[in-house]
């Protein structure tokens, strides 16, 4: 398995992403159910979010940010994908 750090940009449209929300939510926490998402949630300064992926390769994390609802209504501006080895934490347990 591989773990990714994706940071999300958001674009100025909120009303669109707010429309959106209840279905990205959604969307995430199903993942997070599945055991795929491993935490997620949006900046303090609510102009971009993280989610921290456990998937087999990035083909799959590919797959999961093109179904997010935020993906499909656009309000994605920017997207930071960086592999990531936890060395310490809970995560490892």
């Amino acid at each position: 398995m591989a773990r990714f750090v994706v940071q999300w940009e958001y674009s100025a449209d909120r009303d669109t992403r707010y429309a959106a929300r209840p279905e990205h939510r959604a969307h995430l926490g199903a993942l997070a159910e599945r055991g795929i998402v491993l935490a997620a949630g949006p900046l303090a300064d609510d102009t971009g979010g993280i989610v921290v992926f456990d998937t087999s390769d990035a083909e799959e994390l590919r797959g999961h940010l093109a179904a997010d609802p935020y993906t499909k209504a656009g309000v994605i501006v920017k997207t930071t994908v960086t592999e990531w080895n936890p060395a310490l934490g809970a995560w490892l347990a």
